[in-house]
């Protein structure tokens, strides 16, 4: 099993909202939770991914698919427009 897969769905939308760049409380408020649960969220990605830091963690996304690190086969990622609604 990859690391990548063994995140939960909000461990995978917060990375990828770090990758972009986005402040835990900014992120809190696009998924409508606190500051803290994203923080429990950050600190168990850290841990399932082998990462200490925010900048680890989105320079891991990054070499992992960015845009579509996140993005089930066919889906489209979090936070952008698929291809077909783009135009």
């Amino acid at each position: 099993m990859m690391p990548r897969e063994r995140l939960t769905p909000k461990e995978v939308q917060v990375a990828s909202l770090v990758w972009q760049g986005l402040t835990n409380r900014e992120i809190g408020k696009i998924i409508g939770t606190s500051e803290q649960v994203i923080k429990n969220h950050l600190r168990s990605t850290f841990d399932k991914l082998g990462v200490w830091s925010r900048l680890e963690l989105a320079m891991y996304v990054a070499s992992h698919g960015g845009k579509s690190w996140n993005a089930k086969p066919g889906a489209s990622p979090i936070g952008f427009p698929s291809a077909a609604s783009a135009g």
